[in-house]
């Protein structure tokens, strides 16, 4: 498997300050474990780049995106938009995060590589069309379904969304659009607060969004009876031509922002799951991009595994 990896220093420079559970070392956890893993010499390095203003604005109102802006400028310690903590590099080290990920589209799209995996910071998957939200500036995964949409020819798109938390942003996005498949196991309740079984999508996008929430505790069982009863039918019926996840690691045991219970080798058979789906209609093409992950051990661990199913 030629698998890629994007990972930039910078996207260390978004510091929500002391204490903050999305911290800069999150980037150094991962980036570690793949080295102690031996697994960093078998990556391919994609080369990134800053995300410019026509590329957020395939999922932000260019309003949200100048409000950000001006923010960040006026040393504010929150986004006014919502309860993002940010610092004074935030929007420099987001545009990168997103900019890598649509570096790896590319990758991906012109076969430099077969799958890929960016350790992205900020993450993206609550930032809304016009609000930040919950630790998110721009929804990078979104953007990437929407930019290989209008870069390539792909028709559909599936999103599985991993993380403890509802990717509520991403849902926004794409909530009336039949292209785009989005599929969540969450942490119910626990914030943002949506993520019912019964929010379907609405208009031309009803039926495309499949939420599974769970209760605390729930692991290896509940997650994958949801990924094998709810997704693979419809992954089936969708036949996706790319697929996107939002790993979000905070779905592991022990992370101090979540309940649910997975493993590292759970991590590895979901990725092995979505790989053996891609390989039926996408043409092998998987990206992820990083999410939560709060415990630092817990978090090396479980890329680390992660990333082993994609080389596998």
């Amino acid at each position: 498997m030629r698998t890629g990896l994007y990972h930039h220093p910078s996207c260390k420079d978004h510091d929500p300050g002391p204490g903050h559970p999305e911290c800069p070392a999150r980037y150094d956890a991962v980036m570690d474990a793949l080295q102690q893993a031996r697994l960093g010499d078998k990556l391919i390095e994609i080369k990134g780049r800053a995300a410019v203003e026509d590329e957020l604005a395939l999922c932000h109102s260019r309003e949200y995106i100048a409000t950000a802006r001006a923010d960040v400028a006026a040393g504010r310690s929150t986004l006014s938009t919502g309860d993002t903590t940010i610092g004074h590099h935030s929007i420099d080290a987001a545009c990168l995060a997103t900019g890598g990920v649509l570096a790896a589209v590319d990758a991906l799209m012109r076969g430099a590589v077969e799958n890929a995996f960016c350790v992205a910071r900020p993450p993206g998957h609550h930032a809304t069309p016009d609000r930040g939200m919950g630790f998110c500036l721009f929804n990078s995964v979104a953007i990437a379904a929407r930019y290989a949409q209008t870069m390539y020819d792909v028709k559909r798109v599936l999103i599985a969304d991993w993380d403890v938390h509802h990717g509520n942003g991403t849902q926004d996005i794409f909530y009336a659009d039949p292209s785009v498949l989005f599929f969540s196991t969450h942490q119910w309740p626990l914030y943002p607060g949506t993520g019912a079984a019964s929010e379907t999508g609405s208009g031309e996008g009803k039926g495309y969004t499949i939420n599974c929430p769970l209760p605390a505790g729930s692991g290896r069982d509940e997650i994958f009876d949801a990924f094998d009863r709810n997704l693979a039918p419809a992954v089936a019926a969708f036949k996706p031509d790319l697929i996107l996840i939002s790993a979000g690691f905070d779905s592991r045991a022990g992370d101090p922002l979540g309940a649910f219970q997975l493993r590292d080798g759970d991590f590895f058979e979901l990725t092995t799951r979505l790989r053996n789906w891609s390989d039926q209609t996408a043409a092998g093409r998987v990206l992820s991009v990083l999410e939560g992950g709060y415990n630092l051990e817990g978090l090396g661990a479980a890329s680390a595994a992660h990333v082993r199913a994609l080389l596998d």
